[in-house]
């Protein structure tokens, strides 16, 4: 029998892993297997909280901002109502938009449904739209706006708690520049607005420590979910992207890549 089989070298920036194609299967590069074992529950070891360490801050400081927007109350918003089993069987992504703007109601709504703060006890804890493990809600979002009525086009972040956008970024040609980071899927700057998901890892790993770095990937899944599913009842559609350059998307939002880096990124607009 005839074994189909070549063998590659990956570099990059001082790493080294090998894969291999046998029998009409790529084998999982050392890199997952690696991550998958050294995440596993038997590897947790001593968080930093056993220890006694102070937990981080519930969400990052506005420090960044250069102005504050306050958005509209969730609870005084009104959306068209739609079964969850609709709402259910027409998710699917989409990557063509209209010229419609979202209004700030509906940007209110679709923040709220992401990373909505239901209940906050101060300083410990927060409760929101969206599940996260141990309740650590890691995820901050960021916003590329680019049709949204009465906001700048630009880059933006949300407060979840206080729920309210920072305006960070009008100035540079950001929807480009994203858009480039996102290898150039042109619907990222057709979109009405782009999510941005970042992973601030120690506000996870406080708790849970390496094993923490799973959850926070399962974290940004379910804010992704919640926000395909509330973007039915406004007449949007949603694309998922998890194809973009890391390091490229850090610089544009000024992270470091691994206290804080992007994890998951979602365009959005009207159908």
């Amino acid at each position: 029998m005839t074994v189909d089989k070549y063998s590659e070298i990956i570099y990059h920036k001082g790493f080294e892993r090998s894969s291999e194609y046998a029998n009409g299967e790529y084998e999982m590069q050392e890199i997952g297997k690696d991550f998958m074992k050294l995440t596993r529950f038997q590897y947790l070891g001593k968080a930093p909280q056993t220890d006694g360490y102070p937990q981080p801050p519930l969400q990052k400081e506005p420090d960044d901002a250069i102005e504050i927007i306050e958005l509209p109350d969730p609870n005084t918003v009104h959306v068209r109502d739609i079964p969850l089993r609709r709402a259910i069987e027409h998710r699917t992504s989409v990557r063509s938009y209209s010229d419609k703007p979202l209004t700030l109601n509906e940007l209110s709504y679709l923040l709220w449904c992401t990373q909505g703060v239901k209940e906050t006890i101060e300083n410990v804890v927060t409760f929101r739209t969206v599940p996260s493990a141990g309740a650590r809600h890691a995820l901050e979002t960021y916003l590329l706006i680019n049709n949204v009525q009465g906001i700048e086009p630009g880059l933006y972040r949300f407060l979840a708690i206080g729920h309210k956008l920072l305006q960070l970024d009008i100035e540079t040609d950001m929807a480009k520049e994203i858009t480039e980071a996102c290898l150039g899927q042109d619907f990222v700057k057709k979109s009405a607005v782009t999510f941005i998901w970042t992973a601030v890892a120690y506000r996870m790993k406080w708790r849970y420590g390496e094993r923490g770095y799973r959850y926070l990937h399962l974290d940004a899944g379910h804010a992704c979910q919640n926000l395909y599913l509330s973007a039915e009842a406004i007449d949007c559609g949603v694309c998922a992207i998890a194809a973009f350059l890391d390091d490229d998307m850090n610089e544009l939002l000024d992270l470091d890549g691994e206290h804080e880096f992007v994890i998951y990124v979602a365009t959005v607009g009207k159908k």
